[in-house]
């Protein structure tokens, strides 16, 4: 199932819902069918975020190349991230900016 972000400001974002439900849940946000993120939110939420990258470098232990290669396979909350971060800062870079979510069902279970 897809989740659609939409921004007055940014466009639109879309991406998997077991991945914007991670994210959604880091942000402090309930997975619905719909919801929004505020100008005001925005901040906090960009924090939360940058807060769980930051951890997630930190966290890596140092791999072997064997490591990396299985590894490569694998993407991180991170760089799944990322995106909905940018998305999220341009966004609030104008006062009136918010996102609106839309899926066909709600997604936090």
């Amino acid at each position: 199932m897809l989740v659609k972000f939409t921004s007055n400001v940014a466009g639109e974002l879309m991406m998997f819902a077991d991945v914007a439900k991670r994210l959604l849940t880091v942000a402090g946000k309930e997975c619905s069918a719909r919801g929004v993120i505020t100008f005001e939110q925005i901040p906090d939420i960009v924090a939360r975020l940058q807060q769980v990258v930051s951890a997630e470098k930190s966290a890596k232990p140092e791999n072997s190349a064997a490591d990396d290669v299985e590894d490569s396979n694998v993407v991180s909350l991170g760089r799944r991230a990322q995106p909905f971060i940018e998305f999220l800062e341009l966004t609030a870079r104008d006062k009136e900016g918010f996102i609106l979510w839309e899926a066909p069902q709600a997604f936090g279970n």
